[in-house]
């Protein structure tokens, strides 16, 4: 009888256990939603570390709007200035390495929330001419919105 129970038991956290199987090396449960988000995102992580500014472009909503993170507005710009943005800081920059760490993605309507760790390094030269690298670890909110078609950009690029 005992043994009974505890293969019973056993089972019963096995099933437990797969409904809240996360997508790999990420604490996101496996859905399909949140798998077509992470192939967006990182659609846009590889964008990034090749320096390809046109593809990003793409990527974003034409009401695509960035704060700055600063209560001043002037650092503020739309998608007609992320365009800009991206330009010049490519430019700039060699040797993008651009990791993302998926920690969590909520969705309201249309919109999806993606929360991650940023771990990134590239190089660049200075007001000497030397080769410097800089390295980046930050967190922050990727917002997409699903347009009918694909997963776009509204603001964290």
């Amino acid at each position: 009888m005992r043994v009974l129970i505890v293969l019973i038991l056993c089972a019963a956290a096995v099933g437990c256990g797969a409904s809240t199987r996360n997508i790999p090396g990420t604490t996101v449960p496996d859905t399909s939603r949140n798998r077509n988000v992470i192939d967006a995102v990182e659609g846009y992580r590889v964008a990034v570390e090749k320096r390809d500014a046109p593809a990003l472009a793409l990527m974003a909503s034409r009401d695509y709007w960035e704060d700055g993170g600063t209560p001043d507005g002037s650092d503020d710009y739309g998608y007609d200035g992320l365009k800009q943005v991206l330009a010049g800081r490519f430019r700039a920059a060699e040797s993008i390495r651009y990791s993302l760490k998926y920690v969590n993605i909520r969705f309201d309507g249309n919109r999806a929330f993606v929360d991650v760790f940023i771990d990134a390094s590239y190089t660049m030269q200075d007001a000497r001419g030397e080769i410097v690298r800089k390295d980046k670890r930050d967190q922050n909110q990727l917002v997409l919105e699903w347009d009918g078609q694909d997963w776009k950009f509204l603001s964290g690029m």
